[in-house]
């Protein structure tokens, strides 16, 4: 069997957006305290949200505490409901006939759920940091998705955040840094071919 490319995709900012700012304004509505320190107080407790450390269902908990006019429901709703595929996710069928695809996100499961049906057709592995206990760059959720790989010679990983491909790059794979225009896109197939 001819060794195949591995391609390690991040989901949100890769696959899909980000956390939308309809998501943060709605906050910012409801609690009358600036994005600014929303985000800030959240970058607080990020960490612990993507490891599985602070359950999905306790951040709706911490920002009730935070900011008692949330109507969390509302809320969960406007987050999931705004997690919209970008351009790349056409793609992944093409990609997956010349390398085998695997995710890698820090982000909760639970918010993703809905859309992961379209990749895991796709895919030999999904990795979701809420689901392993760990989150990027931590090393070892790199070597965790490595678990999942039939061929381990040549691996690309593509993600929105440089801080992200360092570990990757230690562990020898080439990276790619998605931009937000996704000209990224471009570059997949050639990155791929070239590796054969």
């Amino acid at each position: 069997m001819e060794d195949r490319p591995q391609l390690v995709l991040d989901i949100a900012g890769v696959l899909v957006n980000n956390i939308s700012s309809v998501f943060w304004k709605e906050l910012v509505v409801v609690s009358g305290v600036t994005l600014q320190v929303i985000k800030e107080q959240f970058n607080e407790i990020k960490r612990d949200l993507w490891t599985g450390n602070l359950m999905e269902e306790q951040l709706w908990v911490w920002l009730v505490h935070h900011y008692p006019g949330i109507n969390t429901d509302r809320a969960r709703e406007i987050l999931i409901k705004t997690l919209e595929p970008l351009p790349s996710v056409q793609y992944l069928e093409q990609w997956s006939r010349i390398a085998d695809i695997h995710l890698l996100s820090n982000h909760c499961r639970e918010w993703l759920e809905p859309i992961l049906t379209v990749f895991k057709r796709h895919t030999k592995s999904i990795t979701i940091s809420n689901q392993v206990g760990l989150c990027k760059p931590d090393i070892q959720i790199y070597e965790w998705v490595v678990s999942h790989f039939e061929f381990n010679e040549r691996v690309l990983y593509v993600d929105d955040q440089e801080k992200n491909l360092k570990p990757a790059i230690s562990l020898g794979w080439e990276t790619l840094l998605a931009d937000d225009n996704n000209h990224w896109i471009k570059d997949i197939e050639p990155k791929l071919i070239q590796k054969r």
